[in-house]
């Protein structure tokens, strides 16, 4: 498989299963990556986790999947902005995940170049907004080559059986 041949599309409510089923995977195996817990998840109804999802759809936010040839979910990433008059000018990546079977094809940059283009088609949205765990050098540099930089440091912000884990908080401005 080449990376030509992988399809970046949103996710909709047919292709939703395969979505959950890559979130669940993601959440599994890369509990120390994600705010959401896979028990926590898992436990949702397929209603409840689609109502969930559909929370981060609408006119400025969107969720996409790169998808092979075959329609396999390889990878995805979310983005939303804030709402309110003092903050709408931010933007906010989340769910960033490739499978590992995918990884090294630039299905990343990829999915990374819809949601920042995706942002800079929103009125007034000026900066894009990540959280990475410091410790996944390899997400952080392929951050870095899409031109985000980190602006901070919010120690354990996660505490996974009993571990904490700082994120890298990342910025990108769109007005630059």
């Amino acid at each position: 498989m080449t990376a030509s041949a992988v399809h970046i599309e949103p996710i909709t409510p047919s292709t939703f299963p395969a979505w959950r089923t890559l979130r669940l995977r993601a959440l599994k195996d890369h509990p120390d990556a994600f705010g959401a817990s896979w028990e926590w998840y898992a436990g949702l109804s397929e209603a409840d986790s689609q109502e969930h999802f559909a929370s981060r759809q609408g006119p400025r936010s969107e969720t996409w999947g790169a998808f092979a040839d075959d329609g396999t979910l390889l990878g995805t990433v979310g983005i939303f902005c804030d709402s309110g008059p003092k903050q709408a000018h931010r933007a906010h990546i989340w769910g960033m995940y490739v499978a590992p079977e995918a990884r090294g094809q630039r299905i990343g940059e990829r999915l990374i170049e819809a949601a920042v283009a995706f942002a800079r088609t929103i009125d007034g949205v000026l900066q894009v907004h990540l959280a990475v765990t410091s410790h996944n050098t390899s997400a952080k540099r392929l951050y870095e080559r899409m031109g985000f930089v980190r602006y901070g440091i919010d120690p354990r912000v996660l505490i996974v059986d009993g571990v904490g884990y700082d994120e890298d908080l990342m910025i990108l401005m769109l007005d630059d």
